[in-house]
């Protein structure tokens, strides 16, 4: 790996909007690829709109708000920022030739292309997959759709929400049966991208031994069905609907979220072992009648949580946390976001980072979840870069389209 990042040698032409398309290429980008994302003239990508919370530029007095407490065309969402660092921003508007151009000259260098509109919407543009290929044989495209690009519903619209209930990942999550919740991140759109990201990965593999680029389809519905995970083969397997349990594990017991004197701590006894130990280290007989074993635990679950609850009741909840890592149980705490990001661990791994950004000045993002090493040696690709201003490098990308004659279509 060197000091640019494992992908420092890819160009990627981003057409994507919204979350799921710019999860992926900010992955990419995070590895170092260059990302050049195409937007909208005027308004830009629809998560430039969404807020509050917004920031305005250093310096006018403006740092978060809603709407009427600065000016729109200044200020920067900070959704919008979340899903976009390590990118350089060109406004294109596509039904204009010239535009148009533009925009098949970067795909004319690109190694990956990535869109997330409507299926059918770049053929009508006269930028349908054929088109792109043949213009650029090595080019690798991923389409992201809310729910495929065929089939009965294919073509069908989707947010992130509208997925996470088709899915099924709704029904399973919430305090009960009857109380279905969305999951508190854009989880659907964060594994359409990350999955398109995957897929990617293999695409430019098998590049390298054919020489040719190809098309990967992913979809809101496919990703989030593909982490269904024990869920899906509890249906498809054992024919048992999983419903939603609240803060306890469908198929472990004790594993959860369990009151104490002054609030709440998690445990996962994920095995007999780690049951007998529990017991032992908080006075119980691990072969109590009923709770002998983890079926039996899971078929009395309520009980279960009710003696866990009642042991865990004269203690406060950092003692509790102690007593339990001396015991060999994992455990943990419930942490608020700012928590999190305070956090010596968090930071630790890098997943914060500060980035200068053209008109915030310095700000501070998430960072990217992964780490490289030669040996002891790290060698992460720290580089990165704050997310671009609308057009921010339009004039830059155009002089670089006109005047650099390399193709890639050798």
């Amino acid at each position: 790996m060197t000091a640019q990042g494992p992908l420092s040698d890819l160009l990627v032409v981003d057409l994507s909007r919204a979350l799921a398309g710019p999860h992926a290429t900010m992955m990419l980008g995070d590895l170092g690829a260059r990302i050049v994302k195409i937007e909208n003239p005027g308004h830009g990508d629809d998560t430039r709109g969404w807020g509050p919370p917004f920031r305005w530029p250093a310096g006018e007095g403006h740092h978060v708000g809603s709407p009427e407490e600065g000016d729109e065309n200044a200020r920067e969402s900070t959704y919008f920022l979340s899903a976009n660092r390590n990118k350089e921003s060109i406004a294109l508007n596509l039904k204009d030739e010239a535009d148009r151009e533009v925009l098949l000259g970067l795909v004319d260098r690109a190694d990956v292309l990535v869109e997330n509109f409507r299926t059918g919407v770049l053929d009508r543009l006269g930028l349908g997959f054929e088109t792109l290929m043949e213009r650029n044989p090595r080019l690798v495209v991923l389409s992201i759709t809310g729910f495929g690009h065929d089939g009965p519903e294919g073509g069908r619209s989707g947010y992130d929400q509208i997925a996470q209930g088709e899915a099924g990942l709704m029904s399973i999550t919430g305090s009960a049966a009857d109380d279905p919740q969305k999951v508190g991140t854009p989880i659907s759109d964060i594994l359409g991208g990350m999955y398109g990201a995957y897929g990617l990965m293999a695409a430019l593999h098998e590049r390298e031994r054919t020489g040719k680029g190809q098309v990967v389809r992913t979809s809101l519905l496919s990703a989030t069905v593909g982490v269904l995970g024990f869920q899906g083969t509890r249906w498809t397997i054992a024919e048992m609907v999983g419903r939603a349990a609240g803060n306890h594990h469908a198929s472990i017991s004790p594993y959860g979220l369990f009151r104490c004197a002054d609030g709440a701590v998690q445990i996962a006894v994920g095995s007999e072992g780690l049951w007998h130990d529990f017991c032992e280290g908080f006075g119980l007989d691990p072969a109590m009648p009923g709770f002998g074993t983890n079926p039996e635990r899971v078929g009395n679950r309520d009980a279960t949580i009710e003696i866990v609850e009642r042991v865990f009741a004269e203690w406060p909840a950092e003692k509790l946390l102690e007593r339990l890592a001396e015991v060999g149980i994992p455990a943990g705490k419930v942490r608020s976001i700012d928590e999190v990001f305070a956090w010596d661990q968090t930071r630790s791994q890098g997943l914060l980072i500060d980035v200068e950004h053209s008109t915030l000045g310095n700000i501070s993002l998430p960072g990217p979840p992964l780490r490289f090493f030669d040996g002891d040696t790290e060698t992460t690709f720290r580089g990165h870069r704050a997310p671009p201003v609308l057009d921010e490098h339009g004039e830059t990308i155009r002089e670089w389209v006109a005047t650099d004659p390399e193709r890639r279509d050798g």
